[in-house]
């Protein structure tokens, strides 16, 4: 084997002409020039798959982590390094020039996905009266704000503390040596996976538990307590708050997804705190994160750390109308005791109403029945008790009307709509707690469409408070406890008794969301918008009205839950906004996709054409595709080895068609150029040509006004278009062969498929892989395209992917009478499928194309051979 490799290192070289193979011999070069050539088609079809993946999440509604992006990234550049490989194995080593290239372009790529943002602050604790709201990436958006509300609103009372900061977070993560290890389970994580999420979030939390803290954090935290006692004149229990960057922001509120905890003494504020760092990796955070297009590593975790106020009342009060941007009234929950049970929904709170007016006037006021409230303990921490005046109103007319011009006042300063979370202390102080941008939503107007909707399905449940706009449909669950978080089916209405913040968990795959209790100033009504999700609260009994399995639709707007699905509801429904689309992780794809989509090499006669203007993956992958085509079929090239091997079809059928004879392919060794059909023993093969010639193809459709300017302009402005056919491969298809193997190549113009297949007696070694990409049409027609060849496919139980333009269809462990028939069916789509996305967007042709093909398949297809039902 090694004077093989020698004789043909100088078949394939320019030295001098080396002696002539024997039969054997030459059949053995094939076999090394074919094996390098399969395992570089293979390399590139999964590259341009993953290509096509990230192209998808780049322009589609699903969402991705990091996670994605990196593997991705890496699965491209092993794919692209492995073509490399094969096509200097298949060309001896002409086009080693590429290596450098490429090597280059992956190390771009892993610059991008390593870059990391510069820590301006350094301090590892600032006194909170040192700070505003330009120090957020120092101390997270949630302190930054109270820090300029106490030090530039004046006259509002904001609790005296300190803020351990990002520089903080970073030191004790490198002290613990944890970073490298979060990233190695952060990068095994399943986003739709909810069980994978839940444990590996554990375990990563007990990592950040059980670490330790540096020393010189843990002198300057307790260097801030004591400076904090003595500013309060004696001892003085603080609350801890959860202060992340990118936490409060508009669009990512994280609200609830963290931890904070209340009434927590000297001794323990050192456990809590990391208890508060390892709250960023709870199931809920970790979701949100992946859910919201957030990279781990641009999200340190600040803790704000802040006298108690042993509050009689607290709440949340919104400064506009959550969910209608034409209102603007003041929003106030509030409930007796800590603000607590607002923002967890564990209690349904007080609502007042306040006008804008000079003066403001309440509008509407609302006191419920809150049955529990929560207090401080005497000595550390808080519990929930029964609230003997919960029938009364936890504010007066004048507090509220307090509230409502502090509201508007903290508005005017941060200008934009804010959401406030207050206490009122024995002495009827006002505290501000936090102040984060509030997102507004536009309430659709739909006038009569409820009531109408109401005469063709029951209602079930009508009223409660709307927390977020919209209209859904889908299967009643109930939400109890985390066995029912982790069983959650995609696309289920989420029933629960109270909106608690961990079942924010479920809103990427929640339809909509109802509950019996809670109020619209929450977490999770805060969640539910920012996913565009519909949601009514406090509808009083839904956990018990309806009954698990029910499809239902919420219409929220309307207050309104009917039995069934209402069409003509649901198609007045938003479409849905891509969560990723301006998101960090979305735009680090964006930016990675700049080294690997981008497609410059378009023109093989061009004298730019060659490996040192390869700019992307993308441009190397197109590179050694054409090269290597070249490589494997070059007849004006080594013609001793083609005349055996490469033979060309000799049919009536249009176009060229060749044949590369592996090794029993032939019944009969031919000595000339040409082979007929009947010389060919290729099982596969021949099933696959009884496809293709079986029905005559009728040309191409005919193409309206529209139709043939998307193809003009497709032409014009592709350049994946631009020389489909401009090599003499461009239009000419080749078989490689054996006796159980085939694989068909095939450029038809604009055109691109391959077709790979082995059938045998063993079953379970039978397989076949089709993939389809191109079409001289303009993308929307090209998409259209793909899903419909995809749509019949699937009828013949393939395996369909289709993303963007492109289809991947497979089918294997199938006996060899079935799998023939669909290589039949593969044959005639390969023709037949032609410019037909010149005519996707007329509605008859396609009508027409379908009956037809469904007609030529049942007709003259299937029964050619043995068709499985």
């Amino acid at each position: 084997m090694a004077n093989l490799f020698q004789r043909l290192k100088q078949i394939f070289s320019k030295g001098p002409p080396a002696p002539p193979l024997s039969l054997e011999e030459l059949r053995g070069v094939f076999k090394v020039k074919y094996h390098a050539f399969k395992l570089l088609l293979a390399a590139n079809n999964t590259a341009l798959q993953l290509m096509t993946d990230m192209e998808a999440a780049l322009h589609g509604n699903h969402s991705f982590g990091m996670t994605f992006v990196r593997s991705h990234a890496t699965a491209v550049c092993v794919n692209v390094f492995a073509i490399i490989k094969y096509l200097n194995e298949l060309s001896g080593n002409r086009y080693r020039a590429l290596e450098p290239v490429f090597a280059g372009i992956e190390r771009k790529i892993a610059q991008t996905l390593e870059h990391r943002q510069t820590r301006v602050i350094q301090e590892l604790v600032l006194p909170l009266d040192q700070v505003h709201k330009e120090m957020a990436d120092g101390v997270g958006s949630k302190m930054a704000n109270l820090g300029e509300i106490s030090t530039q609103v004046r006259g509002f009372a904001v609790p005296p503390g300190f803020v351990i900061t990002a520089a903080a977070y970073d030191l004790f993560l490198s002290h613990n040596q944890l970073q490298e290890e979060i990233n190695r389970r952060l990068q095994s994580l399943e986003i739709d996976d909810i069980a994978d999420l839940y444990r590996q979030s554990s375990e990563v939390q007990m990592l950040i538990i059980g670490a330790d803290l540096p020393p010189a954090l843990e002198e300057a935290m307790a260097q801030a307590f004591q400076d904090l006692a003595a500013k309060a004149g004696g001892p003085v229990k603080v609350a801890l708050r959860s202060s992340a960057i990118g936490e409060d922001a508009q669009d990512t509120s994280f609200a609830g997804q963290y931890r904070s905890e209340l009434n927590v003494s000297r001794e323990n504020i050192f456990t809590v705190y990391k208890e508060i760092l390892a709250g960023k990796y709870a199931l809920t955070a970790v979701s949100y994160r992946l859910h919201k297009g957030l990279r781990d590593e641009d999200v340190p975790m600040c803790v704000g750390c802040m006298a108690m106020v042993e509050a009689v009342a607290g709440g949340v009060m919104y400064s506009r109308d959550p969910t209608d941007i034409r209102s603007d009234a003041v929003f106030i929950n509030a409930v007796h005791g800590l603000a607590k049970s607002v923002v967890d929904g564990s209690v349904t709170p007080d609502l007042w109403v306040v006008s804008r007016g000079d003066p403001p006037a309440i509008i509407k006021k609302e006191v419920r029945d809150k049955e529990l409230k929560v207090v401080c303990l005497p000595g550390e921490g808080v519990y929930l008790e029964s609230d003997d005046r919960g029938q009364e109103a936890a504010l007066s007319d004048a507090q509220a009307l307090a509230l409502a011009s502090i509201a508007l006042t903290l508005e005017d300063h941060f200008k934009t709509p804010q959401d406030i979370e207050w206490s009122i202390d024995r002495d009827g102080r006002i505290f501000i707690l936090q102040s984060r941008p509030l997102k507004q939503l536009a309430a659709p107007a739909r006038e009569g469409a409820a009531l109408f909707c109401a005469t063709e399905n029951p209602v079930l449940i009508k009223g409660g408070d709307l927390a977020s706009s919209g209209v859904a449909a889908g299967p009643v669950y109930l939400v109890k406890n985390n066995l029912d978080l982790l069983q959650f089916p995609e696309g289920a209405v989420l029933v629960t008794a109270f909106p608690h913040p961990a079942w924010a968990t479920l809103l990427s795959r929640a339809a909509a969301v109802l509950t019996d209790r809670g109020g619209i100033t929450g977490h999770l009504a805060n969640v539910a918008r920012e996913f565009h999700l519909p949601a009514l609260f406090n509808l009083g009994d839904a956990t018990e009205w309806l009954k698990p399995g029910t499809v239902v639709t919420v219409d929220a707007d309307g207050h309104t839950v009917y039995q069934g699905r209402v069409e003509s509801l649901l198609q007045m429904a938003t479409a849905p906004k891509g969560l990723m689309k301006g998101t960090p992780v979305h735009d680090n794809l964006k930016e990675v996709m700049g080294f690997i989509t981008p497609l410059n090499l378009t023109d093989p006669e061009s004298r730019e054409f060659r490996p040192d203007r390869c700019r992307t993956l993308h441009d190397i992958t197109r590179f050694a595709h054409e090269v290597s085509v070249k490589e494997m079929f070059a007849f004006d090239k080594h013609k001793a080895v083609a005349k055996y091997f490469i033979k060309r079809l000799i049919t009536t059928f249009p176009m060229q068609w060749w044949v590369l004879n592996l090794e029993d392919g032939f019944k009969e060794e031919v000595a000339g150029k040409e082979v007929e059909l009947n010389n060919i023993v290729s099982v596969p093969m021949l099933a696959l040509w009884e496809g293709i010639s079986t029905v005559p193809w009728e040309g191409p459709p005919p193409v309206d006004t529209k139709g043939f300017m998307s193809i003009v302009m497709g032409a014009a402005t592709d350049p994946n278009l631009a020389t489909a056919g401009g090599t003499i491969f461009g239009n000419q298809n080749y078989f490689m062969i054996s006796k159980d193997f085939c694989n068909l190549t095939s450029r038809l113009g604009f055109h691109f498929s391959t077709v790979e297949a082995l059938v045998g007696d063993m079953s379970f070694e039978n397989y076949l892989r089709f993939a389809f990409k191109g079409g001289a049409a303009d993308y929307p027609r090209r998409v259209l395209r793909a899903k419909f060849v995809g749509n019949i496919l699937e009828q013949h139980h393939f395996k369909v992917d289709v993303k963007e333009d492109s289809l991947f269809a497979r089918l294997e462990g199938e006996e060899r009478d079935y799998m023939l028939s669909r290589l039949r069916i593969l044959g005639y789509l390969t023709i037949h499928t032609r410019q037909l996305d010149m005519i996707m967007l007329n509605d008859a042709d396609v009508d027409y194309y379908q009956q037809k093909i469904t007609q030529d398949l049942e007709k003259y297809i299937l029964p050619l051979g043995a068709a499985k039902d």
